[in-house]
């Protein structure tokens, strides 16, 4: 599971967020431009409502900026990305459109986490944000790729695979346009007071939520190395802490091999281990036996 927050995926978030629902609107552009019938859109949906506009997503948004001025942002994104095992998991296990709509579900407790993790009076649950999100089946190359660069896609090019994820729109104010929150800021406050009144935000405390929120919610089995902890290692940790999380990486292989080989041997192998009497012992074809009785061996005795 990816969980990553920023300004916005067209670069500005200290304006209107025009911009921003536009491009979030490209696939349902592309339905109406292929002239699909029915060309049904894909709505945009927050915990009031899962048919929602794209005006009342940017009024909303646009309208929720009391006392902020124009340098301060006013809305950030957060991007809910569910790796390609994920996305195989939960379409094997409720099919493509439910799939849809239990992400949708799982983004809204994503967002209750994100307003909960804020640790600030007043804020208590996703109802006290004001965000939208909309579900998208593709993403697209930019130019930050490795493949545009070398040539092998172009710019604006689908890419291929399990790409469905979640952009959650959600604006700096809260829903009473009194309270800033923002989940870019890296201050823990000087003490308990002072941080319940500026709020502080862990981003790594969040991301780990939305990682065991979707684990226990569709009953997902995370290998070790799936694991925002591990992968946060192995970027950010210390030698010692990469160190740490390869071998404990490595103890879990050794398990699920372990595990595997006993289950795939099964109990012929165990019965001879243990001894047992009823172990099953393939026949001896007739001209082995005589061939090894005229050398004046007991083949059977030898077993």
């Amino acid at each position: 599971m990816h969980i990553n927050i920023s300004k916005s995926e067209t670069g500005n978030n200290k304006g209107s967020s025009s911009q921003l629902v536009a491009y979030l609107e490209k696939e349902n552009r592309e339905k109406m431009e292929q002239g699909r019938t029915p060309a049904l859109p894909e709505y945009w949906f927050n915990p009031n409502g899962n048919k929602i506009q794209p005006y009342e997503v940017r009024q909303t948004i646009d309208n929720n900026v009391a006392k902020l001025s124009k340098d301060e942002a006013k809305f950030f994104l957060v991007n809910i990305s569910p790796s390609s095992k994920e996305l195989l998991f939960l379409k094997a296990k409720y099919g493509e459109e439910k799939t849809k709509e239990y992400l949708k579900d799982y983004s809204n407790k994503v967002m209750d986490a994100y307003a909960k993790n804020f640790k600030r009076n007043g804020i208590n649950s996703n109802h006290d944000l004001v965000y939208f999100g909309k579900l998208e089946n593709s993403r697209y190359y930019t130019y930050k790729d490795l493949e545009v660069r070398k040539g092998i896609a172009k710019r604006g090019d689908r890419k291929p695979g399990e790409q469905m994820h979640v952009q959650v729109i959600v604006s700096r104010k809260d829903a009473s346009n009194s309270i800033k929150l923002s989940p870019l800021n890296n201050s823990k406050g000087t003490n308990a007071a002072h941080s319940q009144k500026v709020g502080q935000f862990d981003r790594v405390a969040f991301k780990q939520s939305a990682e065991t929120l979707f684990d226990s919610m569709f009953g997902y089995d995370r290998n070790i190395k799936e694991t925002f902890s591990y992968a946060n290692a192995m970027k950010n940790g210390s030698y010692e802490e990469k160190a740490e999380a390869r071998q404990q990486a490595q103890a879990m292989d050794y398990s699920n091999i372990t595990n595997f080989k006993h289950q795939e041997l099964g109990k012929g192998l165990l019965d001879v281990l243990l001894g047992d009497s009823n172990v099953y012992i393939a026949p001896v074809p007739e001209d082995l036996k005589r061939r090894r009785k005229k050398k004046g061996k007991d083949y059977n005795r030898g077993l």
